[in-house]
């Protein structure tokens, strides 16, 4: 079962992503875009250009967890960096 927590670390990759990569390809950018391991039991973010999907990638014990989510409308708000809102 996927559950987050506070106690886990969450990692936001700031580049956009492609909604079609699947598990092997997004730990592939943990690895080289956030320079974390995928099996480290953090909770890594991913978000397409036009903010419509996010996908969180976690190691679960047993296994990868991909939660994914499309709205059908509206757009998900990044968190604000360096004073600026995205």
């Amino acid at each position: 079962m996927f559950s987050l927590n506070e106690s886990q670390r969450f990692y936001l990759c700031l580049s956009p992503t492609d909604p079609r990569k699947g598990f092997d390809s997004l730990c592939g950018l943990v690895s080289s875009e956030l320079g974390r391991d995928p099996l480290g039991g953090e909770v890594f973010i991913f978000v397409n250009r036009s903010r419509t999907t996010i996908k969180l990638l976690h190691w679960e014990r047993g296994g990868l967890v991909l939660y994914h989510k499309r709205l059908e409308s509206g757009r998900f708000s990044l968190p604000t960096c360096d004073g600026k809102r995205r």
